[in-house]
C-alpha cells in the first residue's frame, strides 16, 4: 500500500508544529536588538539578486543540507558555526522558509525561525529591500518582482481557462 499523498501546504501545516515565525514588524524589531539574528534567505540566487533584505546570507534552499555541515563542497562555515544562534529563514512568502527551518531544526539548529509573509511581506510592511548592486528596490518595482505568474498549464486541469 502506498504513502498517502500531501500537497505542500500539508507539509507546511505539519512543519508548522514544530516551526515558530515572526512577522516583518518583530524582525525589525529583533533586527534593533543587541544581538540580531543571522537572516537566511533560501531563495534561488536570481531571486535573492532582483530583491532581498539587506545583510542576509543567501544559501539556496536546494544546498541547504550541505551548506549546514562541514566537509561539503557547498558548506558555509559561518551557517555552520551559527547552531546556537538565532536565525531567521526567508523566502519569497514564507512557505519555503517554514520547510527550510524545519530542516536546520531536525540538524541541531537551536533557534530558527520562518519570516511569516517572506520578503515579499517585509516590502510590504515598508521596510528596505536591496538588489544585487546593494541599490534600493522601489515598492513599484517590488511589486513586480513578487507578482504571481502561474501559467495557465500549471493550474488543476479543473481550473483552467
Amino acid at each position: 500500500m502506498g504513502a498517502t499523498m500531501k500537497t505542500f501546504q500539508d507539509l507546511i501545516n505539519e512543519a508548522l508544529h514544530t516551526v515558530s515565525e515572526v512577522f516583518p514588524w518583530d524582525l525589525q524589531t529583533l533586527l534593533e536588538s543587541d544581538t540580531p539574528p543571522l537572516l537566511l534567505d533560501i531563495r534561488e540566487p536570481d531571486e535573492f539578486a532582483a530583491a532581498h533584505i539587506p545583510g542576509s546570507l543567501n544559501v539556496p534552499r536546494g544546498i541547504l543540507e550541505t551548506a549546514c555541515e562541514w566537509g561539503y563542497e557547498e558548506t558555509v562555515p559561518h551557517l555552520v558555526e551559527a547552531r546556537r544562534r538565532e536565525i531567521i529563514v526567508i523566502c519569497r512568502s514564507g512557505k519555503r522558509s517554514v520547510l527550510a527551518a524545519q530542516v536546520m531544526q531536525w540538524l541541531g539548529y537551536e533557534s530558527v525561525k520562518s519570516l511569516k509573509t517572506g520578503v515579499k511581506g517585509w516590502g510590504e510592511y515598508d521596510q528596505t529591500l536591496h538588489n544585487s548592486k546593494a541599490e534600493v528596490v522601489e515598492a513599484e518595482q517590488a511589486d513586480e518582482i513578487f507578482a504571481v505568474r502561474v501559467r495557465p498549464e500549471q493550474m488543476p486541469p479543473d481550473r483552467r481557462k
